[in-house]
């Protein structure tokens, strides 16, 4: 979850948000009366119709049947396999959808999500696949961009560091960019409640961060007790609603408007600086304000699963992929562009005044 994510991550995370908070409360699928009794009777009995799962502990007499600890796989071999309760509402989403079909009805959402197919016990396969390509590309950037600024370009002479001063943020950022979608593509894979804590607990992170990189670069803040002091309480806040959201309750609602508030502030910040920047790299900045204002309307206008594999979101999911090429390549070219302007101040100072 899920995902990541506006400028950068924000046009990816923000979405996955509002997808995520609509998808947490009930549908029509679930609150049909035929489906609750096939998941009823499917957990009595562990059978729909011919079909029967090995996970569902069917009582004998009375008696709980339990298999025996040698007889189960190891667990990095599970994680392909689902319990009795998720096969069970598969199967039964499955048949009743089959029905539904047969009388020329639409499909229905079930506990918040489309009723897809999965593929090799992957719940959402095209959504994972989007999001491992959006991990790749994260890394892809974030890799490049370490290479340039400590390889291709020049290092300050005194102590071999970057003249680019936002290199640091930078590579944070990367890095928790790609656990974002890390954690994006094992929500999609499996959609339990410890996946769901850690895509929303990563996007959190990088949209909470990405605010303090967004306020720090627009305002092109190099002092580092300047940066501490806008940086401490936001780190302060982000890790209290994380540990609200994991420890205490995991409010949809609240969530989405902390997020929705960082999410705008910082698309407010780019917006204005590509506005009144000469930067030779601003109009990518407003390339990805704009293609994610598109990919908004994939999430705002809804449709279900093409061939039971991809709806909208997934779809979103594959538009995030130039948008994220895009912003490691404006990203680098900050760094080109600040790096040079930095060694000429450099070179000024210490060249000798020409005599008269």
């Amino acid at each position: 979850m899920a995902d990541m994510y506006l400028p950068g991550s924000m046009v990816l995370v923000l979405i996955l948000f509002l997808s995520s908070v609509v998808a947490s409360y009930a549908s029509a699928g679930d609150a049909d009366p035929v489906y609750r009794s096939c998941v009823e009777n499917c957990e009595k009995t562990g059978c729909v119709e011919k079909t029967c799962f090995k996970y569902c502990k069917v009582p004998v007499n009375g008696a709980s049947v339990e298999g025996a600890w040698l007889m189960q796989e190891p667990l990095y071999l599970r994680w392909k396999e689902w319990d009795c309760k998720s096969d069970c509402r598969y199967h039964c989403m499955v048949k009743r959808e089959a029905d539904r079909e047969s009388l020329g009805q639409k499909p229905v959402k079930y506990h918040g999500k489309w009723p897809f197919k999965r593929v090799f016990g992957f719940q959402e396969p095209v959504s994972v696949a989007c999001s491992v390509f959006n991990l790749s590309l994260q890394f892809h950037g974030w890799l490049s961009f370490l290479i340039l600024v400590y390889y291709k370009l020049p290092l300050r002479p005194q102590n071999r560091s970057t003249y680019y001063d936002f290199t640091g943020l930078w590579n944070i950022y990367g890095i928790l960019s790609m656990n974002a979608w890390f954690w994006s593509a094992f929500f999609h894979s499996r959609d339990v409640e410890l996946t769901e804590k850690l895509d929303y607990s990563s996007a959190v992170a990088l949209v909470g961060y990405s605010l303090i990189v967004a306020i720090l670069r627009t305002l092109n803040v190099r002092d580092e007790a300047a940066r501490v002091m806008v940086a401490a309480p936001l780190i302060a806040f982000v890790t209290t609603h994380i540990l609200y959201l994991n420890f205490y309750e995991l409010d949809y609602g609240l969530n989405m408007k902390v997020c929705v508030v960082m999410g705008v502030t910082q698309l407010l910040l780019w917006a204005i600086w590509a506005g009144v920047t000469s930067h030779p790299a601003r109009f990518k900045v407003w390339a990805v304000v704009f293609g994610g204002g598109l990919a908004m309307l994939l999430e705002i206008y809804d449709f279900p699963p093409i061939w039971g594999y991809v709806d909208a979101h997934a779809v979103w999911h594959a538009t995030t992929v130039p948008l994220t090429y895009l912003w490691w390549s404006f990203i680098k070219e900050d760094a080109v562009s600040r790096t040079a302007k930095l060694m000429n101040r450099s070179k000024d100072k210490t060249e000798p005044k020409k005599a008269q």
